[in-house]
């Protein structure tokens, strides 16, 4: 029997993941089958409980089910339980094992994908909820010289640095106090952009910005991205490129090889205009 993986989210129909795990799956000789479900609100734990039931190896999970993802967790990686959330589950017999594989997957966007390294540079995030928490520690670890946290709710930015602050440099702040503030690359990290609005976020944070990534992915010139390229931002990006390498991880989480992302990436990249 082929293996069977799926997402699962509620809405889930604008979800490019079966055609990223395909792409992958042919890329690299595996046989599985992969499709999308959408979960019923308030019954993720029997959904996924049929899932299994019928032969499922593992899940992505997206909105709104990644709190309910790592509540159905028996055992959660460093990266999930920073995160209080997961965005991949792989059933081990009685096991149910949890992931959240976002932060790496931008970082390895940013880094290998983008050629930007974080090391020895001033990253400023904006937002600090899931995204965000998700981020901290990859960001962290490629040791730039600072990472500023920005939020409306000052104590939630502040909050999560501190959880941050024996892994490097990190603090957190509200908008007001970016004012004068410069940053070498900048994200956001927050969820303005579905809704066409923008972070109140001063154009001077952009003044020595090399890159602006916009954590959202397939909306265009965002109102963050048109601000940075106002600006003068040389390069702007979306987060397709951290889609689809988050995708690869759980891959190679799952199955054990890592897929090429370059042409998923091409696949689904949209021109920022």
């Amino acid at each position: 029997m082929t293996d069977q993986y799926a997402v699962i989210g509620n809405p889930i129909a604008f979800s490019k993941s079966p055609l990223i795990h395909a792409s992958f799956a042919q890329a690299t000789g595996q046989e599985i089958e992969y499709r999308k479900i959408e979960g019923p609100l308030g019954r993720f734990e029997e959904t996924v409980a049929a899932f299994r039931a019928a032969g499922g190896k593992g899940l992505n999970i997206t909105a709104p089910f990644k709190l309910d993802a790592f509540a159905y967790a028996s055992e959660h990686s460093p990266a999930a339980l920073l995160a209080g959330a997961a965005n991949a589950i792989k059933f081990d017999g009685e096991r149910v094992l949890a992931e959240n594989f976002d932060g790496v997957g931008l970082v390895r966007d940013v880094v290998h994908n983008l050629g930007h390294a974080l090391r020895g540079k001033r990253v400023l995030m904006l937002g600090a909820g899931g995204a965000a928490r998700g981020a901290l520690l990859p960001f962290l670890a490629e040791q730039p010289t600072e990472l500023v946290i920005a939020n409306r709710n000052v104590d939630k930015a502040q909050a999560l640095a501190r959880l941050g602050a024996s892994r490097g440099q990190v603090r957190g702040c509200g908008y007001d106090a970016l004012v004068g503030e410069r940053f070498d690359l900048v994200f956001n990290a927050t969820s303005a952009s579905l809704v066409g609005e923008l972070p109140p976020v001063p154009a001077t944070v952009f003044a020595s910005a090399a890159l602006a990534y916009e954590l959202a992915y397939g909306k265009g010139l965002t109102p963050f991205l048109r601000l940075a390229q106002g600006a003068g931002v040389r390069q702007l990006a979306d987060g397709v490129g951290m889609l689809a390498e988050q995708a690869a991880e759980a891959f190679a989480w799952w199955r054990g090889v890592r897929p090429d992302t370059r042409a998923v990436i091409g696949q689904l990249a949209i021109a920022l205009v």
